[in-house]
């Protein structure tokens, strides 16, 4: 891992990632799930390969786990937003953008700016689970 990408990920560990237990979130970095009687919520964080950036992708499924298409079952434990299908997903922040932290800044931390950005757009995945639901 890079320098810049640890830093991210310090900053996401400070602002972000204590409200998800707050939400009801368990889980450790980079996924996250919240089980209900009635689904899942997922929510996960993918770094671009190149660095620089990442996105946060949110999905939900059964309260059973989810089953592949290839007949793999994952558990509700083990289950992340990755294991659903591209279509069956969503990003949060601006029309699918990344969350970039490789832009200059001159004043304040980058990396803790990002991590308020994303802080900020947590909204926009509770309005996306709020209106799925599975029973």
């Amino acid at each position: 891992m890079s320098l810049e990408r640890d830093k991210m990920i310090s900053s996401l560990k400070d602002i972000v990632i204590p409200s998800l237990p707050e939400r009801g979130f368990k889980g450790t970095f980079p996924h996250f799930r919240r089980v209900t009687e009635k689904k899942i919520d997922l929510l996960t964080f993918q770094f671009d390969k190149y660095g620089g950036g990442f996105i946060i992708e949110i999905a939900d499924c059964p309260p059973e786990g989810h089953i592949h298409h290839w007949g793999e079952k994952v558990p509700p434990n083990k289950v992340t937003a990755h294991d659903l299908h591209p279509n069956n997903r969503q990003r949060i922040g601006d029309k699918d953008e990344w969350f970039r932290y490789d832009k200059r800044t001159f004043f304040g931390n980058i990396y803790d700016k990002v991590a308020h950005e994303v802080f900020k757009n947590l909204s926009q995945a509770d309005d996306y689970w709020s209106i799925t639901d599975f029973r």
